[in-house]
Formats: structure tokens, sequence, C-alpha cells
């Protein structure tokens, strides 16, 4: 059976848990206390050299960087598909996937942790304004994108939104407001169970 190695709090390690959910693969959370350290201990440090969460064992395999995981589990397992048959929307969907990851996810970052986890005396306001300016362009650039769509690729739900889902949950704690067909998508990606299951408490 897959182990995931998963901390609740973790956006990359949501990607992955939404994706066995979706995909509906038989799976252990071991779940890593970050707070006491587990991610640097010397038995997770041979699993995972970077100390980071997730990762994935399988038969002696051991796999990390969320991506990567998501495309060993859409390869190994392609029942209930998460992208596309064809060349050019697996294309498509590998492009959004990217950006989510370069336009969203590092300036999520520099908003969510100080917010969550930092009293406000230790913001870096400067960097958190220009990370909300970035985050409100690619928005406004996804909103083109969309169109009338449902879905971003292919028209049904597929990896795009497995990756987007956990930093789109914290739109509002960040005070962004997405334009409105982004708005649209991210509360039918917020709705359906698999993002229910997981989402992180507080």
């Amino acid at each position: 059976m897959l182990r995931l190695h998963s901390h609740p709090l973790s956006t990359f390690s949501r990607r992955v848990r939404i994706a066995l959910l979706e995909k509906k693969i038989p799976h252990e959370i071991v779940e890593i206390d970050m707070a006491a350290k587990q991610h640097r201990s010397p038995e997770y440090l041979k699993l995972n050299p970077y100390g980071r969460v997730p990762t994935l064992e399988e038969d002696g395999f051991v796999l990390y960087e969320s991506t990567a995981i998501l495309e060993y589990l859409e390869l190994t397992r392609p029942d209930e598909p998460l992208l596309p048959p064809d060349p050019r929307g697996r294309a498509l969907a590998a492009m959004h996937v990217k950006l989510c990851d370069i336009q969203l996810a590092r300036q999520t970052t520099t908003l969510i942790f100080p917010k969550r986890f930092l009293p406000k005396e230790r913001w870096d306001e400067k960097a958190m304004a220009q990370a909300k300016a970035e985050i409100e362009k690619h928005l406004a650039i996804l909103e083109g994108q969309l169109g009338g769509k449902q879905w971003m690729v292919g028209d049904r739900y597929g990896m795009v939104e497995v990756c987007y889902t956990p930093l789109v949950q914290f739109l509002d704690l960040m005070e962004i407001a997405p334009p409105p067909a982004v708005a649209a998508w991210v509360e039918r990606m917020l709705s359906r169970e698999s993002a229910v299951q997981t989402k992180p408490a507080g």
C-alpha cells in the first residue's frame, strides 16, 4: 500500500491527499510532527534528505515533490484520470500546474506564513504587498483563460484544480477578492468532497 508522509497544514501534501481521494487509491497517511522537528530526524532524512513533506513510499520506492508524486499516481493508476488523454490537453495541464507553482505558490507562502504564524510586527509588509499584487495579476490572467468554462483544461476537474485547491483556500486570509469567473471556479473546487475532507483546521 502507498504510504504518504504528510502534515495537515502542508499545502503541497494536501495536493497529493486530494489526488489520492479523487482517484480512490488506498493509502496510509503518516503524519509528520513538524513542530517536534520530526522532519529533521535522521530516520525521516533517509527518506527525504530535504526534510520536507510530502514524501511517498511504495514497495521501497521513495518519491518527493508534489508534482512528481502526482505524475507518478497518474501513470501508475490511470483510473479516475486527472489528465486529459490527448497530448495538447496534457501539455496545457502541465503548463497551468507549473504556472500555479511559479505565479501563486511562492507568493501565497509570503502572505500566508506571517498571517498564520507571526505577530504583525514581524511581517515584511513590502514583500507581502508585492506578493499580493502578483497574485491579483495572475488571477486576472486566469479570468480570461477560464472564460465560460467550469474547469481549466478539457472542461473537467483535473490536475490543475488539484494543485490550485490548497492555495486558493487562503484567498480570504490573504485579503484577495478574485474576479467573478475565478471566484466561481474556486467555489467549485472547494466544494468537492476531496477538498472538504482535507481542509486544514483553523
